[in-house]
């Protein structure tokens, strides 16, 4: 069935008014073609589209002929990017995929009508068709009867879409969590068919699907269906233990880890994917730390350290680059820390705040403290103790070096770091504040040891 409908949906962004040229010039050659998929419906959704995507019956090399300016990224599916004003537009021929013997790529691709196109595509609300000429959305399968339902469906047999490409299974929760849909019952059960197989996709991929639903609307919600679909268990069996994991009332209100990670989730403002997956990852730990002191209290001993050993197993899982796997790893790592901020000696602040990573840990911090106990008087702490700091003059350069203890006849090796490391500390506190001072520091240490 097809259903037409009058829409003028005019363009906003560069990347629509490139796509609308693009139409234009192909339709003045006699060519169909139509905006297609996320940018129609983000625009029926009054939003702006992150992509703006264009498919035509002209064949890759008829879209090469027709402009200048392109190239192949998927010639063999039938996808170039044309460039145009400066902005690049996939242009997509239509095509029908035939068996997915890899779970995610079609074996051979035939290139067909519109009709066809749409059917081949993984949500009927990713399926819509623009006319920008005409001013006319086809729909083939439904899709605007399911945007204004607030439906997640797949297109056709769910389990027919889902074996095309098991990450589909992630993508419909996450629409449903972006959109705040919910889920058409079909398709929620072939979903929970086909997750055990969804480990077959690249976990490259997987964890870009992650990353989109960790820094997208609605994390909390998004992994609330990861878990009830069969997803969670699959891709992060490690978050699904944190359910029924007991914390300390006084201190967790909102319940055991799982629902405090939820929570953790929901406070973050448009996170970083480092952040992200920090807030994700922050009490991994605490499950196989878990125990209960000899006060009768739940108790998680080295959690932290724990935890940062268990999100380096998990990002290299997912193939994560190093620098990602070592942010996280360290915020992590030094999570706990953070409660004993004023307690710290000055010049431990001093190397605290200087810690690349510090900015993103302050932020987890807080979300951390809102999603539990509430109380902020760290985190306000820290943000006095940077302004504070950043009013004082510039650290200055060492009173002493490693010449100072070579004249002295300390041998080069591991002693010396340590002896600086020390006087380091003591200048920072203000405990040394000349060379003189710090010369005398230095005999005086040097003396005890004989």
């Amino acid at each position: 069935m097809i259903n037409r409908i009058d829409k003028n949906l005019d363009p906003v962004t560069a990347e629509e008014k490139a796509a609308h040229k693009i139409v234009k010039i192909l339709k003045d050659r006699e060519f169909d073609a139509y905006i297609v998929g996320g940018a129609v419906r983000d625009r029926l959704l009054d939003l702006d589209p992150k992509e703006v995507d264009v498919t035509t019956n002209a064949t890759p090399e008829s879209v090469q002929e027709v402009f200048p300016r392109t190239y192949a990224v998927g010639a063999k599916f039938g996808v170039i990017v044309v460039l145009i004003d400066e902005v690049q537009i996939e242009v997509a021929t239509f095509r029908e995929d035939r068996d997915y013997t890899d779970g995610r790529h079609p074996d051979t691709v035939v290139f067909s009508d519109a009709e066809h196109d749409a059917n081949r595509r993984d949500l009927t609300i990713n399926a819509l068709l623009y006319d920008p000429i005409e001013r006319v959305i086809i729909d083939y399968v439904e899709g605007l009867r399911d945007l204004d339902h607030g439906c997640i469906r797949a297109i056709g047999d769910p389990d027919v879409r889902f074996r095309e490409d098991y990450l589909r299974t992630l993508r419909a929760i996450r629409f449903a969590a972006r959109f705040g849909f919910t889920l058409d019952n079909s398709t929620r059960l072939a979903i929970e068919r086909n997750a055990p197989e969804v480990n077959k996709v690249s976990a490259e991929r997987i964890f870009e699907e992650l990353t989109k639903i960790l820094t997208g609307p609605a994390p909390d919600i998004a992994f609330r269906l990861l878990d009830t679909c069969g997803l969670l268990r699959e891709v992060l069996p490690e978050i699904q233990r944190m359910k029924g994991v007991q914390q300390p009332a006084e201190f967790h209100p909102e319940g055991d880890v799982w629902e405090h990670t939820l929570l953790v989730l929901k406070t973050m403002d448009h996170p970083n994917p480092k952040l992200a997956w920090s807030a994700l990852l922050h009490d991994v730990g605490k499950p196989p730390t878990f125990c209960i002191n000899d006060r009768g209290r739940e108790s998680f001993p080295l959690h932290a350290k724990i935890g940062a050993e268990l999100s380096v197993e998990i990002l290299r899982r997912f193939k994560c680059s190093r620098e990602h796997i070592e942010a996280v790893r360290d915020a992590v790592y030094y999570h706990m820390s953070f409660a004993e901020v004023k307690k710290m000696r000055r010049s431990t602040l001093r190397r605290l705040l200087a810690r690349e990573t510090f900015e993103m840990e302050l932020e987890l911090h807080r979300i951390d403290c809102l999603s539990c106990h509430e109380k902020l008087g760290n985190y306000d702490f820290l943000i006095k103790t940077r302004e504070e700091f950043d009013n004082e003059p510039p650290i200055p350069a060492p009173l002493l070096t490693g010449r100072d203890l070579l004249e002295r006849g300390i041998p080069e090796g591991r002693r010396i770091g340590l002896v600086l490391k020390d006087a380091l500390e003591l200048q920072l506190n203000d405990d040394l504040t000349s060379r003189d001072a710090a010369l005398r520091w230095l005999d005086d240490q040097l003396a005890k040891e004989e």
